[in-house]
């Protein structure tokens, strides 16, 4: 215990120093003191508190805040970074979602669960659906679930509509819109610049870099996306029609009534909902926290009802695994060469927790979770080449797909003996491309010319200052048509197909998870838990028990944890000017915004060290 405490002093001390590098003498001492005051007092409860103690006819509440993520994002740059922004660094893992509610099932002390979303951020509709899953086993166990919230978005309300009373504020509203996207087309802009964008792919299908070189969308992406995003309404429509009992079709009838019905009822958007059947209760928050102390209890103190956050619930009920498992590896995001941090994915990361699983006599098969639209072509290919070894190994690998397993997310999932995915995952875009812009024209209209003395052609042949050499272009596209090659040759033999037939179903063109099994490129749909028990049955044992599941990640200690919380909060809090400007020149590191958005393909191109590289990437992140 001693050697933990200095330990933790030691961190302290190292990153108070780090921080303060560079600002003034007040605000260091400032600095120390306070690292002091919270040192003294966190000591105690990291190694000391006790565990959350729950009386009986306790609520479990679960105030989602933040998005629903397979893995909580674990860098201390990105978590500055949204606090300077002011946008909380708040996540949920659906992880936490499902054994919560699974373990207050069975718990006696909990009487029902309290679902608070007004801060919830959504998720795609595969992650939505399975959170409305475990909802709807907790309920079948006869004890209720209350969703509340000032007003739902879609997504919010994708649960909300799973729990036993809905209730929203009396000016509140369910705000359900559908599914789509408007992207911008950059083509124009960029002739006006004198900048030509270069666009190589391979597949007609492959629309990722279409907003820079035309002006509308091609009627490929426009097919591509209309066959995913009507396969993916009617999984939603139908979900909360199932889960409201109402009639079926009635949420698209509604919408398309929706002005008449809204002036017919005077404006007033939470009585209608509540006319519609898509909520029970039109009511404050106080009156449901009132209700609440007046069926289950007041609190200790008598200030609110009996209740427990289910992040506490969790800790109070934490068991280590220890033993033969499961072992589950998350691969959540872009896809990247190197090391990423927890929520991130890297090729050499995620390889060596491959690595590790299949190297560890305990781990008895590996599920790996993909939840990724893709990115670094050689990155992938790392991680796929660990799974095919540990299969080789005997170590049964198998791929369970949330929300998006594409282009580089499908790749590395080639290796499994099984894939599975939920109905609503969006899967496929098995196409590569490269972009190599150029802006000749607009150093003509700046006035600045290039020139220089080069031993061969290729030193520097690609110079985004000139136009593109014919023969970089030649050697791009052949790198590419290599890389789509190998891409459809590796998923034929994966899958057991022609390869003229992965070439059909390829061309970067995108499928839901129940599509893409019509067409063998997965083998089941369900969810992750089907997958763990598949996995179970390649292992050779069925038994719950005597098989659990264990999380395999970068370890983040209590104390790092602890730390990178207790950085936010000093540095949110200063008042030294500079020290601000300089902690958010160092959180970003990169363009915000909505143009950041659409020029994420650049990191998968711009971080490798090849000179000429290609991308597996779909940007089809399709969100309710």
């Amino acid at each position: 215990m001693l050697s933990k405490i200095q330990h933790f002093f030691q961190t302290l001390h190292r990153v108070t120093l780090k921080v303060s590098d560079g600002l003034t003498q007040s605000f260091r001492i400032g600095l120390v003191l306070l690292v002091l005051a919270y040192a003294v007092g966190m000591v105690w409860f990291i190694y000391f508190a006790d565990r959350v103690s729950i009386s009986n006819h306790t609520v479990l509440v679960l105030d989602l805040q933040g998005p629903l993520v397979e893995e909580s994002p674990g860098g201390l740059r990105d978590k500055v970074l949204g606090e300077l922004q002011g946008e909380s660094s708040d996540s949920v893992r659906l992880r936490d979602l499902q054994m919560a509610l699974a373990l207050a099932e069975k718990d006696p002390r909990i009487d029902q669960v309290l679902l608070k979303l007004d801060d919830f951020k959504g998720a795609g509709l595969a992650s939505l659906r399975e959170a409305a899953l475990a909802i709807e086993k907790f309920r079948a166990s006869g004890k209720p679930v209350l969703a509340w919230s000032a007003g739902y978005d879609q997504r919010q309300y994708y649960l909300a509509a799973h729990a036993s009373q809905v209730g929203v504020h009396p000016l509140g509203t369910v705000l359900i819109e559908g599914f789509g996207r408007q992207r911008n087309y950059y083509k124009d802009a960029l002739d006006k610049l004198g900048i030509e964008a270069n666009l190589i792919r391979v597949g007609q299908y492959k629309s990722a870099g279409e907003p820079f070189v035309l002006n509308r969308p091609s009627e490929q992406a426009l097919k591509a996306e209309a066959h995913v995003y009507d396969a993916l309404w009617k999984l939603y429509t139908d979900g909360i029609e199932h889960a409201r009992q109402l009639p079926m079709g009635s949420v698209m009838q509604r919408i398309d009534s929706l002005p008449s019905a809204l002036q017919a009822a005077h404006g007033d958007a939470g009585q209608l909902v509540k006319d519609w059947k898509w909520v029970d209760q039109l009511q404050t928050f106080e009156a449901l926290r009132q209700n609440l102390m007046d069926t289950v209890g007041k609190d200790d103190e008598g200030k609110t009802f009996r209740q427990v956050g289910f992040r506490d619930y969790l800790q109070s009920q934490f068991k280590p695994v220890k033993g033969a498992h499961i072992a589950v590896i998350v691969a959540q995001g872009e896809i990247g060469d190197g090391r990423a941090p927890a929520g991130k994915i890297g090729g050499l990361s995620t390889a060596d927790l491959v690595r590790s699983a299949s190297e560890d006599e305990e781990v008895k098969a590996i599920v790996l979770r993909v939840n990724s639209p893709g990115g670094s072509v050689l990155g992938s290919e790392l991680i796929r080449d660990q799974l095919r070894i540990a299969r080789e190994k005997g170590k049964p690998v198998v791929v369970s797909m949330g929300d998006v397993a594409a282009s580089g997310g499908y790749w590395i999932s080639m290796a499994a003996d099984q894939v599975w995915a939920d109905a609503a995952t969006v899967t496929g875009s098995i196409g590569v491309f490269a972009m190599l812009p150029t802006g000749e024209g607009l150093m003509r209209k700046l006035g600045v010319s290039t020139g220089g003395y080069r031993t061969t052609w290729l030193a520097g042949a690609y110079d985004p200052r000139k136009t593109l050499d014919p023969r970089v272009q030649a050697l791009v596209q052949s790198g590419i048509d290599h890389v789509y090659a190998d891409f459809i040759a590796k998923t034929a033999q994966a899958r057991k197909l022609e390869v003229a037939q992965v070439d059909e179903l390829a061309q970067g063109r995108i499928w839901t998870g129940a599509q893409a099994q019509a067409h063998r490129l997965v083998d089941q749909v369900g969810t992750f838990n089907d997958a763990v028990e598949a996995a179970r049955q390649l292992a050779g044992q069925s038994d719950d028990k005597a098989l659990p599941i264990k999380y395999r990640g970068p370890k983040v200690s209590k104390v790092q944890r602890w730390v990178q919380q207790f950085l936010m909060e000093v540095l949110m809090q200063a008042d030294s000017g500079s020290a601000q400007s300089a902690l958010k020149s160092w959180a970003q590191g990169g363009m915000p915004g909505s143009l950041a958005e659409d020029l994420i393909w650049l990191q998968a191109l711009t971080e490798h060290t090849q000179a000429y590289t290609a991308a597996a990437h779909c940007l089809c992140q399709i969100t309710p």
